[in-house]
C-alpha cells in the first residue's frame, strides 16, 4: 500500500504542496465510492484509507474526522453541480429554448446515482443538525439562484406560467420536481425513466404548453 509520509494535522498556514493536493483529492474520491456503497455512518476511517491507498497519518494530515471529510465531499460535489447547471443554462441566448435547456440540465443532474445516495445521507444528517442544515440550505439556494438568474434573463422573451409567480418561485418548483424524481430513482434505479420523467415535468412547469418563446408567439 502506498504511504503518504505526512502525519498529524496540518498546522494553520502550512504550505499546500502538490502532493498534499493530490492526497486530499484521492481521499475524497475514495470516500465518495465508499460512502455511496455503504452509507455514511457505516464507514470507518480505515476503510477510506484502504480504498485510497493511504495510511491514517495521511488522512489526519488532511481531515480532523470522518465528519469533516464527509462535509468537504458534499461541498465539493454540490459546488460542481451548481457550476454545471449554471453552465448548461448559459448556452442559450435571451430566447430561452426550454426543451433544450431542460435536456442539458437533466443530463447534469441525473447522471450520477451514487451522488444521490451521498446527498441523501447528508440530508438525513442535516435534518438532525442545525449547522449541517444551514450548509445544505445554502447549497440548495445556490442551485435555485442559478436557475432563477437564467429565467430572469429570459423575461420578455419566454413567459413562465403565471401560477409560478416570480422566477424565484419557478426555481423552487424546478428543485422540488428534481427532489421528487430522484427519490423514485433511488428506489427503482431506473435512470432512463427518471430522466424522461424529469424532462416532462420541467418542460410542463416552465412553459404554458407551447414550449415556444413568447416573442415568437407575439410576432
Amino acid at each position: 500500500m502506498p504511504v503518504d509520509g505526512e502525519a498529524g494535522r496540518a498546522a494553520p498556514g502550512r504550505r499546500v504542496t502538490g502532493r498534499r493536493v493530490r492526497t486530499r483529492a484521492n481521499l475524497l474520491r475514495a470516500a465518495f465510492s465508499v460512502f455511496a456503497a455503504k452509507g455514511f455512518g457505516h464507514v470507518s476511517i480505515e476503510e477510506v484509507c484502504e480504498a485510497a491507498g493511504y495510511t491514517r497519518g495521511a488522512f489526519y494530515s488532511n481531515f480532523a474526522s470522518l465528519d469533516e471529510l464527509f462535509f468537504a465531499l458534499y461541498a465539493e460535489r454540490a459546488e460542481l453541480i451548481a457550476e454545471q447547471v449554471s453552465s448548461a443554462l448559459a448556452l442559450d441566448g435571451p430566447d430561452l429554448d426550454v426543451p433544450a435547456a431542460v435536456d442539458r440540465v437533466t443530463e447534469v443532474l441525473l447522471l450520477d446515482r451514487d451522488w444521490l445516495l451521498v446527498k441523501t445521507d447528508f440530508l438525513v444528517r442535516a435534518a438532525r443538525d442545525p449547522e449541517v442544515s444551514r450548509s445544505l440550505l445554502e447549497h440548495r439556494a445556490r442551485l435555485r439562484r442559478a436557475i432563477a438568474h437564467r429565467l430572469a434573463r429570459a423575461r420578455g422573451h419566454t413567459e413562465l406560467p403565471a401560477v409560478l409567480g416570480t422566477v424565484e418561485g419557478a426555481a423552487h418548483a424546478v428543485v422540488a420536481a428534481y427532489d421528487g424524481v430522484t427519490t423514485q430513482l433511488l428506489l427503482d434505479g431506473d435512470v432512463v425513466r427518471a430522466r424522461a420523467w424529469l424532462k416532462q415535468l420541467l418542460t410542463a412547469l416552465l412553459t404554458d404548453g407551447s414550449a415556444e418563446p413568447a416573442a415568437h408567439r407575439r410576432g
